[in-house]
């Protein structure tokens, strides 16, 4: 059976134990000084040296006394300075547990920021949400929803930025005014894919004329600048193969970053038309 000490007897011995470290500091503090004098006045008065050698002597000293000193402290406080330091680790803890979130954030800003993963105006899909960049700040990212059909929704969705640092974030901005769209059309049957399939791109050549020469042109720009193999400046049909008699005709456009929806509206309307 352990025997425990009444509070006000625990309180009593802790405090006689600080008295007791004050009242050995301050003695070793005295008896460092006292022998640094000492040591100082016996060697310049029993030697015959230049003015030059008392100034060097009480230079090295005070730095001798110093460390007697701070190492005499050290000893005198040591279980005192084990529970300060336990306790500004406890501490720290404590801090970091309870702003994890925040301190993932900024992370997730600067990991943005660093590696310019998207800016201002750029549309984005992240953690299965799409939308042209707002804003971004130290702790949140805002992006404007775009729904089905490329088109927005209305709605603001304020993401954490902690979220860049686990999750995909794909970069539908190519270039700032024009992409490579991909709209699918699947067929029931692939018995007639030459005949839909040459409608399909002779419809997307109809609607992207207009800006064909111009996407061709940054497309053919952004790919000399980072070295990319983009060989997409005109309209092309894939072919996907679904099931033995279903297919998707995957059609490849050039369109302005902002009109997608608009095109891939235009083109499904003119192929599916009685």
């Amino acid at each position: 059976m352990t025997l425990q000490l009444p509070d006000f007897l625990h309180g009593f011995w802790t405090e006689r134990d600080i008295l007791r470290n004050l009242v050995s500091s301050a003695v070793l503090l005295l008896a460092v000084v006292a022998g640094r004098a000492l040591t100082i006045r016996s060697l310049v008065h029993f030697k015959e040296r230049p003015l030059a050698d008392p100034l060097r002597l009480k230079a090295r000293t005070r730095w001798v006394a110093l460390g007697i000193a701070v190492l005499g402290l050290t000893v005198i406080w040591a279980d005192e300075l084990r529970t300060l330091a336990l306790s500004l680790v406890a501490i720290a803890a404590a801090v970091v547990i309870a702003t994890k979130e925040l301190i993932m954030c900024m992370s997730g800003a600067l990991v943005r920021a660093s590696g310019a993963t998207f800016d201002v105006g750029d549309r984005i899909e992240v953690d299965g949400l799409r939308g042209d960049v707002i804003d971004h700040q130290l702790l949140t990212t805002t992006i404007l929803e775009i729904g089905p059909g490329h088109q927005p929704t209305g709605r603001t969705v304020v993401l954490p930025n902690s979220v860049f640092l686990a999750a995909r974030v794909y970069n539908e901005t190519l270039t700032d005014n024009f992409v490579v769209h991909v709209v699918a059309v699947p067929l029931k049957s692939a018995g007639e894919l030459p005949k839909h399939r040459d409608r399909l791109l002779s419809i997307a050549n109809e609607v992207c004329e207009p800006f064909a020469d111009d996407a061709a042109r940054a497309l053919d720009a952004t790919a000399a600048k980072h070295g990319l193999p983009l060989n997409f400046p005109h309209p092309d049909v894939l072919v996907q193969a679904v099931a033995p008699e279903h297919v998707n005709l995957l059609l490849r456009v050039p369109v302005p970053a902002r009109k997608r929806g608009e095109v891939e509206q235009t083109i499904l309307r003119r192929f599916y038309a009685v």
